[in-house]
């Protein structure tokens, strides 16, 4: 899904994350694992539904949307 201005926009809290990998799973096309599991994030606009269960899932509550 393209960015658009409505779009929510995920990120993550790089001091909160514990690496369990759990973004990457929910938003496959939008969060990969570097070397170590800890999230980068490759398309920060998603699907509303998708990104609130991200949010909702991430054991650490490291993801947020802004």
């Amino acid at each position: 899904m393209p960015s658009t201005p409505d779009a929510p926009r995920i990120a993550v809290d790089r001091v909160l994350c514990t690496g369990h990998g759990v973004c990457a799973q929910t938003l496959p096309g939008a969060i990969v694992l570097d070397e170590w599991g800890y999230p980068i994030i490759r398309r920060e606009g998603v699907d509303a539904g998708d990104a609130a269960l991200a949010v909702k899932l991430c054991p650490a509550r490291a993801l947020y949307l802004r």
